[in-house]
């Protein structure tokens, strides 16, 4: 039996198709990744799991309980930690997580020692009897990940758990997450982020418009599309591209020729054989998940539909 299970999963919204049969198996403990653009269908497949949404077709269970027919026990598995957040901001970190535990009826002293135990795992302990309204956003996204694990759920959903937080505070939450895989909490995450996808994950699932398009560990994926990538700034994109995609496996992605190789040291200085002329700059680099995307999509996940930090622009920038 799996922790998340489903088979040819549909939603449909008046004729749009957000989720277009997903099918996906994720094994007890694991941390998987759903990495995709904003609209892609991500949030969907998580409140279809959760029970938010019922599927229009196919199969969805989670800890072996079916989404719709067993409801009730889905929830009782589940803890979820949502994108926009659900804290009352005018009570403490205490009382928000005493209000979640007497939500599923957990008894006072089991409550009082839940509450030491998570605060403790998220860093909070200290600021336990603090109103919430004096937390920074990183602190409130902590919480957020304590109250879901309140009532020790087997299975933890993340929506864009780091959105909108700095780099530091990001990699803080990152280090959290890491620690449910220690206590055997299955965790399935959403993220546009491809550093947060690779450093967390155990397996990432590539979803666009509603399709997972591949599947695989961080490393499979990479290994996947093979080689080096070489990207070409030109002159004249069509002349350069019409010469070489006719030797190598190229694409014209964001204004750039990009081509994956074997040996890229090799194959440079072939390509200054044949179009040396044209060409403004080139650089090479191992695969990426960027590269991942863009092979599998033929497409980048844009700034503008990623609302990435600065420290990841420029991260980006330099890795070009």
């Amino acid at each position: 039996m799996f922790a998340i299970e489903t088979k040819n999963l549909v939603k449909e919204f008046n004729g749009l198709i957000a989720v277009n049969n997903v099918s996906l198996k994720i094994k007890y403990g694991e941390i998987f990744a759903l990495l995709g653009p904003n609209g892609a269908g991500k949030t969907t497949i998580i409140n279809i799991l959760s029970t938010l949404l019922k599927p229009t077709k196919g199969m969805a269970k989670v800890n072996g309980y079916d989404v719709v027919r067993e409801a009730y026990k889905v929830r009782e598995s589940i803890g979820i930690v949502f994108q926009e957040s659900i804290l009352d901001d005018r009570l403490t970190a205490r009382e928000n997580l005493d209000i979640h535990g007497r939500l599923y009826h957990m008894e006072k002293e089991e409550r009082k020692k839940r509450i030491e135990e998570v605060l403790k795992m998220v860093g909070l302990k200290h600021r336990a009897d603090d109103i919430v309204k004096t937390f920074s956003g990183g602190m409130r996204r902590r919480l957020e990940i304590a109250r879901g694990l309140m009532h020790n759920p087997k299975i933890l959903f993340l929506d864009e758990p780091t959105l909108g937080l700095d780099p530091q505070t990001r990699r803080h939450i990152w280090e959290y997450i890491e620690k449910l895989r220690e206590e055997g909490i299955t965790v399935l995450l959403t993220t546009h982020y491809m550093e947060e996808a690779d450093y967390l994950a155990d397996r990432i699932a590539i979803i666009d418009k509603g399709k997972i398009v591949v599947e695989g560990s961080p490393a499979e994926l990479k290994d996947s599309i093979g080689g080096d990538i070489i990207k070409i700034a030109c002159k004249n994109n069509e002349k350069v591209f019409e010469k070489l995609s006719s030797k190598f496996d190229a694409k014209i992605v964001d204004e750039h020729i990009v081509l994956k190789v074997k040996e890229a040291e090799k194959v440079i200085p072939k390509i200054f054989e044949l179009v040396g002329e044209e060409i403004n700059s080139i650089t090479y680099k191992e695969p990426s998940l960027e590269d991942v995307f863009i092979h599998y999509t033929g497409r980048i996940l844009r700034e503008e539909e990623t609302k990435e930090s600065d420290l990841l622009k420029i991260k980006r920038r330099m890795r070009i």
